[in-house]
C-alpha cells in the first residue's frame, strides 16, 4: 500500500515537471514569435484581418487600410449588435477609408473561430493573400490556428502590433503560452461533444 501511494506520488510530481518544462518552452515560443515590421515597409496584400480583443489593434488595422497597403479589411470577432461607427469612431477622420472595404466578421469567439470565419470570407474576396494583424502576445497562437485552417495556396504574412511588445506581464505571458499549449486539445471539445 505504501509503495502505491510512493508511485502515485512520484507520477503525479513527474507529470507536473513535464508540464511546467512544456509550458516554458511554449513561453519562449510565445515571446520570439514574430518580429514587428513597420508599417511603412509592408508590401502590398489583398486582405488584412484584424482580430479584436485588445487595445490598438482595430485602430492599426485601420492605419494599414488608410496607408493602402491592404484593399479590404476583415475585422474578425466583433460583437455581433455592433456597428462599425461604434469599434472605430474616428471614421470620418480617414477619407482615404471606404466603409465597403471593411468587412465586420459577427460569428466567431476564439482565436480558432477567427481562423474559420475569416476563411470564410477571404475565399468569398478572392483574397490571394492576407496580413494577420494581433498583438505580439496572441500571434505566435493566431498565426499557428491560421496557417491550420488556411490552404496553403493562400499566403499569411504576420504584423504585430509594436504597441504590444513590452506592455504583458509575466501573468499575461503564461496564461498566452497554456493557451497556445493547450489549444488544440481546447479546438476538439466543441467536436468531440457536438458532431
Amino acid at each position: 500500500m505504501r509503495l502505491f501511494k510512493y508511485k502515485k506520488t512520484l507520477t503525479v510530481i513527474s507529470f507536473l515537471v513535464v508540464v511546467v518544462i512544456l509550458l516554458l518552452l511554449e513561453k519562449n515560443k510565445v515571446l520570439r514569435s514574430m518580429p514587428p515590421v513597420a508599417m511603412d515597409h509592408l508590401p502590398h496584400y489583398d486582405c488584412g484581418v484584424v482580430l479584436t480583443g485588445s487595445a490598438g489593434r482595430i485602430r492599426e488595422g485601420f492605419e494599414v487600410l488608410a496607408l493602402k497597403k491592404i484593399d479590404k479589411l476583415i475585422v474578425s470577432g466583433v460583437y455581433k449588435d455592433t456597428k462599425l461607427h461604434q469599434i472605430f469612431p474616428l471614421l470620418p477622420y480617414y477619407p482615404e477609408i471606404q466603409s465597403d472595404d471593411i468587412v465586420l466578421e459577427k460569428i466567431s469567439g476564439s482565436t480558432y473561430g477567427n481562423a474559420v470565419q475569416s476563411l470564410q470570407v477571404v475565399e468569398t474576396l478572392k483574397c490571394r493573400n492576407i496580413l494577420l494583424i494581433t498583438s505580439h502576445l496572441h500571434m505566435y497562437r493566431a498565426y499557428k490556428t491560421f496557417r491550420e485552417n488556411f490552404p496553403n495556396e493562400i499566403q499569411i504574412s504576420p504584423y504585430v502590433i509594436t504597441a504590444s511588445i513590452h506592455e504583458n506581464s509575466y501573468w499575461d505571458v503564461m496564461t498566452e503560452a497554456f493557451k497556445s499549449l493547450c489549444y488544440p486539445v481546447i479546438t476538439l471539445i466543441p467536436w468531440l461533444f457536438f458532431s
